[in-house]
């Protein structure tokens, strides 16, 4: 008897136009390939994505609303750099919510331990292949696990708020600060070693000196 015939695949559904438009624009404004200062108009991006120009507006309308962009009827969408304010903003609200973890993550459990030198470990060789967007991304998952780490489902939520704040900063700093790399993974080091080791206060003051280290870019623009 002939055989069957395979089953049709069955074609994957693609996210709605203005979706895959605001992905596309917002990892590019986190990985840099759309600077601050940078002027995107409808017309690319429509061709860029593939779509037409109406879900382009309704993303870049998004976009506007979470402050990456500034619309410019007419002109386009400019990218805005990362302000002083932004920055001292973030840190401020990183170092309530950090301090408090650490100090609340000891003793730390042997599953968060496991978990942060894997992302250690990650961080290190996304480091050494030189891939700073996702250096940047394991950077804020490990300060992310420790938040969560307290049980706190309202403080999480919050901290996670500032997660494209953060990657943006942390890849321009990068860029920006080569030296910092190695500092930050040292740091991360010492963070895990205060808290495998179980002292508190030792962790929430590596936290404070790595995090409040930020704070001093907020004297100007990170370019």
């Amino acid at each position: 008897m002939p055989s069957s015939a395979p089953p049709a695949p069955v074609p994957v559904k693609q996210p709605p136009a203005a979706d895959r438009v605001y992905a596309h624009v917002k990892q590019g404004v986190l990985d840099r390939r759309y600077e601050g200062g940078t002027l995107l108009t409808e017309g690319e991006l429509a061709e860029a994505v593939g779509v037409s120009r109406t879900p382009v507006r309704e993303a870049l309308l998004r976009l506007e609303v979470e402050g990456l962009i500034k619309l410019y009827p007419k002109k386009g969408a400019l990218v805005l750099p990362v302000s002083a304010q932004e920055i001292a903003d973030v840190v401020e609200t990183r170092l309530l919510v950090e301090e408090h973890a650490a100090r609340k993550a000891v003793p730390a459990s042997p599953a968060l331990i496991e978990r942060l030198e894997e992302l250690l470990a990650e961080q290190k060789a996304q480091a050494a292949a030189g891939d700073l967007a996702a250096a940047a991304v394991t950077d804020r998952c490990f300060h992310a696990e420790i938040v969560r780490s307290g049980g706190n489902a309202i403080l999480s939520r919050l901290y996670d708020q500032l997660r494209d704040r953060q990657l943006r900063m942390g890849v321009a700093v990068m860029h920006s600060h080569p030296d910092r790399i190695a500092k930050t993974l040292g740091e991360h080091e010492e963070i895990l070693r205060a808290l495998r080791s179980g002292d508190a206060e030792a962790a929430v003051e590596i936290v404070h000196r790595h995090v409040g280290w930020f704070s001093h870019l907020a004297r100007g623009d990170v370019r």
